[in-house]
């Protein structure tokens, strides 16, 4: 019964709601097809009929009545010198000639390129294009062959490939820096549309729209340059500390009952920051290196007696196996730094003796020097006056 109801179906055509079918081969029992049937061809679509597997005729969108000279190719094939009315064998082929959109493509692995500013960086890119048959035949032959439905999935991986390479082809010849590439995506789109099309041509497929969404780094670079960026836009770093501790200071003053601590951690905030603006700035290290030098010189003891305390603080440290100088107070006058074998002058000069206040790197205060053992030797014992004389 199907074979003798197929003799009387005499319109042949395709109604797609799938969105997707690129290529959709006409059911007929035994391929039989009625001499005079009515073929229905829509925009958006071309009919090709296949006769014992070779193209035969391609028909572009209307209403054909399929008759001997509606057929040309095919009635050579079959050798009809005269038009009849009895079926025939072909199979009927409906392409889709419209645009198929949002179909997606993206960079599985990253593109590896040499930057101007960044040297070395790796790219990720994704987007969509469309899609479309530009020539029905040169698709049947090269990639549907006899598949009955050809879907838009069933190309979309071999596009993908074909597209990530030009991708990446594209961006290394276009000798742009990264920060540019977001201002010239339209462009390098335009270029990538036009060579994929002409890379295609053969296979009867056009790229006639591509879109980049995007071009992103990998997400440690992307953190690097947020810092990067974090940087420039605070711009000065001591305009910036100044303007968090009057936001500090607004704040404690609407939270009184915090003022302890908030006064705390405004004074400790205040002295991470301005450490944060002098590291930064090479005046402000300067800065910083001063006031821990005097930190240091007060730091030093200071003389007990009135005699002053050597100049300039302590003395530099003696060189590795050297002696410490001394200090000696002479008239209320600080000397020194004077060495050791410098000291017998001295006290045969009777400006050192036993009272003379000393001081020497290491010592708490200023000290008689008869009291000091290091320097015993400087003042021998006088030995006591014999019995009787």
């Amino acid at each position: 019964m199907d074979k003798v109801r197929g003799q009387f179906i005499d319109i042949i055509e395709f109604l797609d709601d799938s969105r997707d079918t690129i290529v959709w081969r006409f059911p007929r029992q035994g391929n039989e097809i009625k001499m005079g049937a009515k073929l229905v061809v829509r925009e958006g679509q071309t009919a090709v009929f296949v006769n014992e597997g070779q193209i035969a005729d391609a028909f572009t969108p209307g209403t054909y009545t399929l008759e001997t000279q509606n057929l040309p190719i095919l009635s050579t094939l079959k050798g009809w010198k005269y038009g009849f009315n009895s079926p025939f064998k072909a199979e009927v082929y409906f392409v889709g000639t419209r645009l198929y959109t949002d179909m997606k493509w993206g960079t599985q692995n990253p593109i590896t390129l040499r930057d101007s500013e960044f040297g070395m960086v790796r790219l990720r890119a994704f987007g969509t294009y469309a899609m479309q048959v530009t020539d029905a035949s040169a698709l049947l032959r090269q990639l549907v062959g006899t598949d009955p439905q050809f879907r838009t999935e069933e190309v979309a991986e071999f596009l993908r490939q074909n597209i990530v390479s030009q991708v990446a082809t594209a961006l290394g010849n276009a000798n742009i820096p990264m920060l540019d590439l977001a201002a010239n995506q339209d462009t390098i789109a335009a270029n990538l549309a036009e060579t994929l099309t002409g890379n295609l041509r053969d296979m009867g497929i056009a790229i006639p729209r591509f879109v980049i969404e995007n071009i992103s780094l990998p997400p440690e670079v992307e953190k690097a340059l947020d810092k990067r960026t974090s940087m420039g836009v605070l711009g000065n770093l001591d305009q910036y500390t100044k303007f968090q501790a009057a936001e500090a200071i607004e704040d404690a003053a609407q939270n009184p009952g915090g003022g302890a601590g908030a006064g705390i951690g405004l004074g400790m905030g205040m002295a991470m920051g301005q450490s944060m603006a002098n590291a930064l700035n090479p005046q402000g290290q300067q800065a910083q290196q001063q006031a821990q030098q005097q930190a240091q010189q007060q730091a030093q003891p200071q003389p007990q007696q009135a005699a002053p305390a050597p100049a300039g603080g302590a003395a530099p440290p003696p060189l590795p196996g050297a002696a410490r100088p001394w200090f000696i107070a002479v008239g209320g006058q600080q000397v020194g730094p004077l060495a050791v074998d410098e000291l017998p002058a001295k006290v045969s000069t009777g400006d050192l003796t036993k009272e003379t206040l000393v001081w020497q790197d290491g010592m708490g205060a200023w000290t008689a020097a008869g009291e000091v053992a290091a320097l015993s030797q400087l003042f021998p014992a006088t030995p006591p006056p014999l019995p009787g004389a």
